[in-house]
């Protein structure tokens, strides 16, 4: 079923934290209502919002980035189109990405990786970073985010979203429980260390010939979530509040994340760190070779 054939534009979007001031809009009044005329808002896994995209059944999602290298249109056509304007990303510690081993196991000894299935982009970018740790062929096995059960069957466990929250919160109480040491990499600040630029998660994508069904898509489409994404980012106190009563994590934790640890903003540099993403992922055979298109700002 394509887009002219159902009256709302389907939006996969991702159900944690994270992209809480982006769906502002959708989910608040006074404009909630009105969107709702628009848009149908489906809510997944990061990896299931890139999955609905490939085959069809959203119109809209919040892809994580790997994702546009690896879905092509119909024909093997141009495939996913990046929809300007917002992002999730980080330009330093991130808290919500961990890769979590071990303290007596350094990095080059990990024997295997068990990483949430949540994520695809998260895995590769830890893939590119242990090969630049000297361990590039770790094998990774997937698995649901329980840091106990992934520490049980492999060396290291990848968790994402606001199960690595959890995790961070939990860090002193899980010491004291098992009295084993660990070490929590932040992905996000160990990519921008070693390359000096942003990581970046997620943008907004759209299907392939999206725009041609919806006519304006730049003016509709991207207006719509770059006004939602600024009405959330005025509006964090609320979003504390409601998050606070959702999750078991401190109000300030919550403040910080949302304002510092999350960059929402689909800016030059967070574009140049995903030309150095892709650019890194082909070269050591991560992901398929990608040209990277020209975003508006």
């Amino acid at each position: 079923m394509n887009s002219a054939s159902h009256d709302r534009l389907r939006i996969a979007a991702i159900n944690f934290l994270n992209p809480a001031p982006l769906m502002w809009d959708f989910e608040h009044a006074p404009l909630d209502a009105a969107l709702a005329l628009r848009y149908q808002i489906d809510r997944m896994s990061p990896a299931e919002c890139a999955a609905r995209l490939a085959s069809g059944q959203t119109d809209l999602g919040l892809v994580p980035i790997a994702a546009l290298a690896t879905i092509s249109g119909p024909n093997n056509g141009p495939g996913l189109r990046i929809v300007p304007g917002c992002t999730i990303a980080s330009k330093g510690s991130v808290r919500s990405l961990l890769l979590v081993r071990r303290a007596a196991q350094p990095l080059t000894a990990l024997r295997s990786v068990a990483a949430d299935t949540a994520s695809r982009t998260t895995v590769t970018y830890a893939r590119i970073l242990l090969h630049k740790w000297g361990n590039p062929d770790v094998p990774f096995l997937p698995m649901g985010a329980d840091l106990d059960a992934m520490l049980d069957a492999a060396d290291a466990a990848i968790l994402i979203g606001d199960p690595a929250l959890l995790a961070l919160e939990e860090k002193a109480n899980r010491f004291e429980r098992s009295n084993e040491e660990l070490v929590y990499h932040d992905l996000a600040e160990e990519w921008v260390n070693l390359t000096g630029v942003p990581f970046v998660s997620a943008v907004w994508a759209s299907a392939p010939g999206l725009d041609s069904e919806t006519g304006d898509f730049s003016s509709t489409i991207s207006t719509d979530l770059i006004q939602s994404r600024d009405h959330g980012l005025t509006n964090i106190d609320t979003l504390v509040a409601e998050w606070s009563a959702k999750l078991p994590v401190s109000e300030e934790t919550l403040r910080t994340y949302l304002t510092t640890n999350i960059h929402y903003v689909l800016d030059e540099e967070c574009l140049e760190g995903m030309r150095v993403f892709f650019r890194t992922a082909a070269a050591l055979g991560i992901l398929p070779a990608y040209t990277f298109p020209n975003v508006e700002l």
